[in-house]
């Protein structure tokens, strides 16, 4: 059986490979604001980010605090938020959210985990995603890509998202724990796919010579972590 000692190696091995390859943004949402990110994180549930930064370029323009979305009706906000999908829930929890921030907090965004978490509609995943881009505040989020990968890479055997938080949290430093979710999404999305991992079709790629264009790099190198996957990672399912 592996030692903790040897899927931390592995961890770190995989943060090393993939780490200059990716962005160093810290979310591809769109936001100006704490708040902002609050609202559209709770909106990029079960939604591309593509897809909220387009709702948000407006409702951002109509709704620029707390107190906007406490007013409007429920009904104007769901039509507002449509396109994101499970709009009845998500203006539900947006509305919760708002008015947690306004009785809680006097409409500011707090800190801690412990404390957004007692704000409506908030988990685990959306506070540390906010905590980590606004606050500089270490933690995994765990959206659909990183619990994909971490199960696929041995990381965990668990499905529940906040113990897949823990135990990826105890295979690498603290230091690396935003950046490791993000490397996971970036990676996720571009390359290890759910439906149809590109790996094996990159394979023609060692045959290019090699340029400077990242996207090049980034699809090589996941040739590398391809071979990992399989020698090292014992891939599941």
């Amino acid at each position: 059986m592996e030692t903790l000692r040897q899927k931390q190696e592995r961890a770190n091995l995989l943060f090393d490979i993939l780490d200059p390859l990716y962005t160093y943004e810290k979310t591809a949402l769109t936001y100006r604001s704490a708040f902002q990110l609050l609202i559209a994180t709770i909106l990029s549930a079960q939604c591309t980010d593509k897809q909220v930064n387009q709702v948000t370029k407006t409702l951002f323009k109509k709704y620029k605090k707390p107190e906007d979305f406490i007013k409007v009706p429920i009904t104007e906000l769901e039509q507002d938020i449509r396109p994101t999908g499970f709009y009845r829930n998500k203006a539900k929890s947006i509305k919760g959210c708002s008015q947690g921030l306004v009785d809680l907090y006097k409409g500011k965004v707090p800190s801690t985990m412990d404390e957004l978490l007692k704000l409506p509609g908030v988990g685990r995943k959306t506070a540390n995603c906010v905590l980590g881009a606004v606050f500089d505040v270490p933690g995994v989020v765990v959206d659909t890509h990183v619990k994909r990968l971490s199960l696929r890479l041995g990381l965990t055997n668990q499905e529940d998202p906040d113990k897949i938080e823990k135990d990826v949290e105890s295979v690498l430093p603290q230091e690396r724990w935003r950046r490791f979710s993000d490397i996971l999404i970036y990676h996720g999305r571009d390359v290890c796919k759910a439906r149809k991992p590109e790996h094996e079709a990159l394979r023609g790629l060692q045959s290019v010579p090699v340029q400077r264009d990242l996207r090049d790099r980034r699809h090589r190198t996941a040739l590398l972590v391809a071979g990992l996957e399989e020698r090292l990672f014992e891939p599941r399912g």
